[in-house]
């Protein structure tokens, strides 16, 4: 599906009825990567899960975007465009920190906030990129082209995790376009605010995450006073795929705390 807002051309994927939730992937792949990851663990009743592609990424576009802060523009009228009320918000990364932003500048539009390997205005400290487990078979059914890429993301590397790369991570890294993101990260920082967000949240940070870390993570929690916290062992940058177990139980707690709020 897709949507013009301004100059922008917005294609998105959304699946199931019920309460909007709207999942932001990160820099440099498409709604591919966290649609699959979110698909297999969430509830599929009473959701309506809706997946964008961020600008300049996937099919859409980035024209007459100038910034971070224009592309959380564009989100909040994307919001108001699919005229369902305010929004349950999950991101991961980069899509992480546009969902802060989302929340601090338009709190009447975000239900709850779930923010897994959260990006920021910048990076701390960050752990070495150590390999937790490594399959023997974890290659086989990876094309060899591949395998840097996917050695440079997975800490846990097997069968199960090569695919999901190859099959929703690698397609969207060809469609992003460089030039488009170059301009809009130029103008990196976003206003995410200084009060306090009181709506029901969720931190999930890596232990092995040797992208965004998780020290910058624990630091959020004096902003977010109904977050529930968690540094998952034996997780990189990409915890969504290493370690679904226990982000689907972390999600089910926090989509119960926002049912018995909204």
């Amino acid at each position: 599906m897709e949507c013009r807002i301004s100059e922008v051309s917005v294609h998105y994927v959304a699946h199931g009825e019920g309460v909007p939730l709207v999942a932001l992937h990160g820099a440099g792949v498409d709604h591919r990567e966290i649609e699959a990851a979110l698909e297999t663990i969430l509830p599929s009743a009473g959701y309506r899960r809706i997946y964008p592609d961020l600008p300049g990424m996937g099919l859409s576009s980035a024209d007459g975007l100038e910034s971070n802060g224009d592309v959380v523009t564009l989100l909040s009228d994307f919001i108001d465009f699919l005229q369902a009320g305010p929004v349950l918000l999950v991101g991961h990364s980069y899509g992480a920190y546009l969902a802060r932003g989302l929340a601090a500048a338009f709190p009447d539009k975000v239900l709850g906030l779930a923010l897994i390997c959260p990006a920021g205005e910048h990076t701390g400290d960050v752990p070495t990129h150590d390999v937790v487990r490594s399959d023997r078979n974890a290659y086989d059914e990876l094309d060899p082209a591949l395998r840097p890429g996917f050695d440079e993301y997975f800490v846990v590397r097997s069968r199960v995790t090569a695919r999901r790369y190859r099959d929703s991570v690698v397609p969207g890294t060809a469609l992003e376009r460089e030039q488009d993101l170059e301009r809009i990260f130029t103008r990196w920082p976003i206003d995410v605010g200084a009060d306090p967000v009181s709506i029901p949240s969720l931190i999930v940070a890596g232990r092995r995450d040797s992208t965004v870390g998780y020290s910058d993570a624990v630091a959020l929690l004096e902003q977010y006073p109904h977050a529930t916290f968690a540094i998952l062992e034996d997780a990189g940058h990409a915890l969504m795929h290493e370690q679904p177990e226990l982000l689907a139980a972390l999600l089910d707690d926090w989509l119960e705390r926002c049912r018995k709020v909204s």
